[in-house]
């Protein structure tokens, strides 16, 4: 008896899997030309710049910052006031007071918003420096996200230029172009929240450096250029 070669007995592919391995392939080409052209977008920058390492930290930003709102937000579905939120946290500047003390209303407490708290990633702030920490406030008007009073904000002061470029053409405004606050002022400010909002004197932006609004995060130029700042909006006021 005659044993057909292996070869002979193979099944060939049928139009369905034909399918499947054209649509994955269909993916990778996506994939690969979202990738082409976010570091397009950011390749204006000196080349001396780890470009592709800043587009995946300010994407990390995002998704740190995107993580503190939705705390927020579950402690206000609890039932707790925008005065009563506290960023306590062992990891965080002293002046936002102790995790333990009334729990349910910490944002970083499992007992109230289960939120985590985030080390900035390494390398963002001027000259390849390291972040020294997020801030949280309540004296920023995020520009068009809500009244004139002051919204609760979480922010990263003093990054670089070169990350401030990146971040913001990821955030969809006009590669080139630069948010800024106007006059000598600044986003980042020593008012650490701790239950009091400035409605009366807010930190501004300017309106007209914004490619887009409303304006729930940015990186802002202050302070004359001096100074670059990252903000997003926690709880629009």
């Amino acid at each position: 008896m005659r044993i057909k070669p292996v070869a002979m007995m193979r099944k060939p592919f049928s139009s369905s899997q034909s399918g499947n391995i054209l649509f994955y392939i269909l993916i990778a080409v996506v994939l690969i030309g979202a990738l082409t052209v976010a570091l397009r977008d950011t390749s204006g920058l000196d080349s001396g710049i780890d470009r592709d390492g800043l587009t995946v930290k300010a994407t990390q930003v995002q998704r740190q910052a995107a993580g503190f709102a939705v705390a927020v937000q579950a402690l206000i579905e609890n039932g707790v006031s925008e005065s009563d939120i506290r960023f306590a946290h062992p990891d965080a500047n002293v002046a936002y007071g102790d995790i333990t003390v009334n729990p349910t209303r910490q944002v970083f407490s499992p007992q109230g918003g289960q939120g985590t708290f985030f080390i900035p990633p390494t390398g963002i702030g001027v000259g390849g420096a390291n972040i020294a920490n997020w801030e949280f406030q309540g004296d920023v008007n995020g520009l068009e996200s809500g009244t004139d009073k002051g919204d609760l904000v979480a922010v990263l002061p003093n990054v670089s230029q070169e990350f401030c470029a990146v971040i913001n053409t990821q955030i969809g405004y006009t590669p080139g172009s630069q948010p800024a606050v106007p006059a000598s002022t600044c986003v980042a400010s020593s008012n650490r929240f701790v239950g009091t909002f400035d409605d009366s004197s807010p930190i501004l932006l300017d309106p007209a450096t914004f490619t887009r609004t409303p304006a729930y995060q940015a990186c802002v130029s202050c302070d004359g250029g001096a100074q670059f700042d990252y903000f997003y909006v926690l709880l629009a006021r």
